[in-house]
């Protein structure tokens, strides 16, 4: 998720857990605080654009190494607090604020790699979007109030955060699932082979959502608002590039991308350049993901293909039209894709 959302849940999470024991500004402060420490990973140079996407959300968001360092930092907070002697309940909040963020995180489709050292596996559910307001409002709303009442009515507020957006969290896994059930049905009466699908919260809201769905021709993508009129979701095919795909896999950016994306990705090759694209974040044609790894020339029918360092494209936006699809579409106002929309 983003920071804002990270720092009112951490505050939210630490003063839950403080309760009596302190000050509420105290731990606020340190919730919000310690909630941020795992995106600090994002200061860590790791040479080229795909590391840079695929090694964020790795050890300082993995489980196990959190509980380890949970300790150290709670002594840290317990003695800038002067409470050394709430050492242990310090040590609770601070745990509990640090594994939340990289399960709050695991809502999201970009992949958090929870299991580290035992597993790399990028964990991503897609039932919220990276931002979402409905979420991140309750807890700032809870926290917030508060700060400004007394103890005993300030963690009633708090609580009401807490279980406000944790309930949205669920309306979010509810809808997602029921979305995947028509997308299933619509598939199928389109005649279209299915080998994987995936349904993802579009930007902002839980209201329209986005499916992608790998065939064998390519993928398809629909779109389905709670707004629609009727449950028949449309599906538009793309190519894939698979064939662009076999000529390049041996690249090891180019395989991390088909890891990372679990699949989800597409090859291009245009004006020389071999791109490759992750499919679960965006949206046709846009993709936020999007990386040159090669260049290539065709001389008699025979492709030579030359990999370069990879370099990350941002594909320019028709944000008029954007915008004014958008709204519509979750309105249920057009059964469009944006693709179809810009053409």
């Amino acid at each position: 998720m983003d920071s804002l959302s990270q720092i009112a849940l951490g505050a939210a999470v630490g003063v839950a857990v403080m309760g009596r024991k302190t000050a509420l500004w105290k731990a606020a402060l340190m919730g919000a605080v310690v909630g941020t420490l795992p995106d600090l990973d994002v200061l860590i140079n790791h040479g080229d654009p795909i590391r840079e996407m695929t090694m964020h959300r790795t050890e300082s968001h993995a489980l196990f190494y959190l509980t380890l360092g949970a300790p150290f930092f709670a002594w840290i907070v317990a003695t800038l607090a002067r409470q050394k002697y709430l050492f242990k309940r310090w040590w609770l909040a601070v745990w509990l604020v640090l594994i939340t963020h990289p399960l709050l995180d695991t809502m999201t489709i970009y992949g958090t790699q929870l299991a580290l050292p035992f597993s790399d596996y990028p964990f991503g559910i897609g039932s919220v979007f990276v931002i979402d307001p409905l979420y991140t409002l309750p807890l700032l709303i809870g926290t917030g109030i508060a700060l400004g009442r007394k103890q005993l009515a300030g963690l009633r507020w708090n609580t009401i955060g807490l279980a406000v957006s944790s309930m949205y969290l669920l309306w979010g896994l509810a809808m997602q699932f029921y979305v995947g059930t028509l997308a299933d049905k619509s598939l199928a009466a389109q005649g279209l082979a299915v080998q994987q699908r995936l349904v993802t919260a579009a930007p902002f809201n839980s209201v329209l959502w986005r499916i992608v769905a790998i065939t064998p021709k390519g993928y398809a993508e629909g779109f389905y608002s709670l707004l629609d009129g009727d449950t028949d979701i449309r599906f538009v095919e793309y190519p894939r590039g698979e064939a662009i795909y076999n000529l390049v896999r041996s690249n090891w950016e180019v395989n991390r991308i088909a890891w990372f994306s679990h699949g989800y990705f597409k090859m291009e090759k245009k004006n020389g350049v071999i791109s490759i694209a992750d499919l679960r974040m965006g949206v046709e044609p846009y993709y936020t993901f999007t990386f040159e790894v090669a260049d290539y020339t065709t001389e008699n029918n025979h492709t030579k293909i030359i990999f370069t360092p990879p370099k990350q494209t941002r594909p320019a936006i028709n944000s008029e039209q954007t915008l004014q699809w958008f709204p519509a579409r979750l309105l249920g106002n057009t059964g469009q894709t944006l693709r179809e929309f810009l053409d």
